[in-house]
């Protein structure tokens, strides 16, 4: 297992992996030369001595793994070039600008186990942008940290970016911002973008009990940040919170129904508010580690409190986390080596695709647990803190003693402020004066530290503006108009026709897939696409008809504008490198401007049978007897219902080859998928029993 940031230790990994084969090791040497590398942990080099004791090593390595941290954020190489999926799962370049989040949220592990907190320099981040948006063709670049809006250059960098990215119609997005970390110069600019749904995450309905948290953030920023939203445009808010956190009681639950209220009001209720609520769970290395996360009945009971309120208002509504799953995670969260056995349990019992929801059920694990001789409350309870914890044995970089001090300071209901722009706390990450990291130095000039760009945020808060009677003054910009697009976009220089082949596993792209795989080709090979204009401007691109999924083609096309005049030559040789595996350019013509361009009135395709050898003369009897009938009725269902239709008159040429079968489809009165035709005729065979290809289109 590896502790950490892995972008030099999976090298080292890798280079020893590399080594011990040359040398014919055994695995246990290997491991042990593994085990020497900072941020490697073997855990079977590690096991109890005395019940309920720390972990210790069986062998001559470290006593305690360190956790591995690239000490400055500009040695992490970004792959600019890197492969892109074809399906639709974040269709974007999402872009680490910062690592590590200083703000000390008490529930938030990722916020204690990323310290420092260390920024990419602003030249840096433009680069990686420049390079992988020209590598890989996308048109959405989202920048990435834990808390985006704390880093220190926000707002150069951001402004910078759009002004370059709507050159090109590239969208950039700002995640996890929090509550007043954005100035109205960047609101407005992310305005003229799209307005989407704004979230914040205020996690506790009281002040109270965000103190006890460290959430840092007041009412008071809550509704002026909202009402800034309302005044930049947006109509649409989503507020993230927890139950069950240390000390809420159940005035804290009614709190969060009236912040919502208050929130909704902002804006003169016309703001649609939708709460998110997330069950509490203890993380290890969180000073809340030792705390207890409340019983699945309670959890039950607290929601549908919640909800009973959110039941009763307008333009509010509530989301949930459900409490199942939050069950099963407090019980693996700061689970120890006897849950392996637990899983392996479960899955024996069925419990496979346990995070797709339709297929996840409790029952399994808990019935494992049983089996075992464990209990829930031995996972899910509070925990002694002079007792060792399972995972005391890795060293995080965060000390004990912080975490109990924030511990305390939170039973107090007191706020400890983020040490990037105050004093050090002395949590352990950081090399500070006379204070020394604990985490592994890896030369002896290795300093662990906050890294930022600038002393201070690079943004002022502005004023909320009202008119004479206290109402937002709406700004001039926000209109529900389309933005306005660059004029150069919408520039037609030319007009092509690009022709291609469409064979092996490409055959399995279906067209919505291949409308993004083509847009992202012609920004990679730099042909520069002429756009739509409207709320959503496109590239105006358009495609034969969609071909079957699994059905090949010699012959495709895809429609192109461009905004300056490159020859067809020039963009077949642009595409010769740039299509996916089994895809390949065939040619490029030159279109008119302005002419529509008609679809063809048949194609031809040839109907290979690759089935059960002995039923080959049925399939092919089958194709000789349409020949005889005058109709073929074909039923298919639609969202209307049934339709019935006679797909015989859609054969305009059958010609019967020594391996296949030639068909020529006439469209000119009705299109039907060719795989379904053959289906309609050979209705006693499998479409896994033939193979089809495209093997000409006939233009009008």
């Amino acid at each position: 297992m590896t502790l950490g940031e892995g972008e030099f230790m999976m090298v080292d990994l890798l280079e020893t992996l590399e080594q011990c084969k040359k040398e014919n090791t055994s695995r246990h040497e290997f491991l042990l030369r593994a085990a020497k590398i900072p941020g490697v942990y073997v855990p079977s080099f590690f096991e109890e001595k005395e019940a309920g004791a720390m972990l210790v090593p069986t062998e001559d390595i470290t006593a305690r793994p360190t956790r591995r941290v690239v000490p400055e954020m500009d040695d992490a190489i970004f792959p600019t070039s890197q492969p892109i999926p074809f399906g639709a799962v974040h269709s974007r370049l999402a872009l680490e600008i910062a690592r590590g989040c200083t703000r000390g949220c008490r529930f938030c592990q990722a916020g204690m186990t990323y310290r420092p907190a260390r920024e990419r320099s602003v030249p840096n981040v433009e680069k990686i942008v420049q390079e992988s948006l020209t590598t890989t063709g996308y048109d959405d670049l989202s920048f990435l940290s834990l808390s985006t809006g704390d880093f220190s250059a926000l707002k150069e960098l951001f402004m910078n970016t759009v002004d370059r990215c709507t050159q090109e119609q590239v969208s950039v997005s700002l995640p996890s911002l929090r509550v007043g970390s954005i100035d109205d110069d960047i609101m407005e600019k992310m305005a003229s973008i799209r307005r989407t749904g704004a979230t914040l995450a205020p996690e506790a309905g009281s002040q109270r009990l965000r103190d006890v948290i460290n959430k840092g953030i007041t009412e008071e920023a809550i509704i002026t940040h909202v009402r800034k939203l309302w005044q930049h445009g947006w109509q649409q808010v989503k507020l993230y919170f927890m139950i069950g956190l240390p000390t809420e009681t159940y005035e804290d639950l009614d709190e969060i129904v009236e912040l919502c209220r208050k929130v909704r009001s902002a804006a003169g209720r016309k703001m649609q508010v939708t709460a998110g609520i997330s069950p509490f769970v203890p993380k290890p290395n969180t000073p809340f580690q030792w705390e207890p996360q409340i019983s699945y009945e309670e959890i039950r009971s607290r929601i549908f409190y919640l909800r009973d309120q959110f039941k009763k208002e307008k333009n509010m509504r509530m989301r949930w986390h459900e409490p199942e799953s939050s069950l099963l995670e407090g019980i693996f969260s700061r689970g120890d080596r006897r849950l392996a056995n637990v899983v392996e349990t479960a899955y024996a019992k069925g419990a496979v695709f346990s995070s797709w929801m339709e297929h996840f059920s409790v029952d399994p694990y808990l019935e494992a647990l049983e089996e075992h001789g464990l209990t829930i409350e031995e996972y899910t309870g509070g925990r002694d803190t002079e007792a060792a914890l399972p995972w005391d044995h890795l060293n995080n970089g965060v000390n004990k003693e912080f975490l109990l001090r924030e511990l305390k300071r939170a039973k107090e209901e007191k706020i400890t402020d983020d040490c990037r722009y105050g004093a050090c706390r002395a949590c352990g990450a950081c090399d500070k004066g006379a204070l020394e990291s604990e985490l592994e130095r890896l030369t002896e000039d290795t300093k662990y530290q906050n890294i930022l760009n600038n002393d201070a945020r690079d943004q002022e808060a502005h004023e909320l503006e009202l008119d004479e009677k206290g109402r937002i003054v709406i700004k001039s910009e926000v209109s529900n108009k389309p933005p306005k697009l660059a004029e150069h976009l919408t520039i037609k220089a030319a007009h092509l026709r690009i022709w291609y082949s469409k064979e092996g596993a490409s055959i399995f792209l279906s067209q919505l897939e291949l409308q993004s795989i083509f847009e992202r080709i012609f920004r990679r090979v730099e042909l520069p696409l002429t756009f739509s204009q409207g709320f959503h401007p496109l590239p105006l691109i358009s495609f034969g008809r969609a071909l079957p999924i699994g059905v090949t083609s010699k012959k495709e096309w895809v429609n192109i504008f461009i905004r300056e005049p490159f020859t067809p030559e020039e963009v077949f040789k642009k595409l010769i490198p740039a299509l996916p595996t089994g895809m390949y350019p065939v040619a490029v013509e030159k279109l008119t401007l302005s002419k529509k361009q008609a679809q063809p009135y048949a194609e031809t395709f040839s109907v290979e049978y690759v089935g059960d050898e002995a039923r080959k003369d049925d399939f092919i009897q089958a194709f000789k007897d349409m020949l005889e009938e005058e109709s073929i009725m074909w039923t298919r269902p639609t969202k209307k219902g049934d339709r019935t239709m006679d797909v015989r008159p859609v054969f305009a040429k059958v010609i019967f080859n020594e391996d296949n079968i030639t068909i020529t489809l006439d469209w000119t009165t009705n299109y039907v998928s060719p795989v379904n035709i053959v289906k309609a005729i050979t209705p006693g065979f499998d479409i896994l029993d033939f193979k089809m290809t495209k093997l000409d289109q006939h233009m009008p």
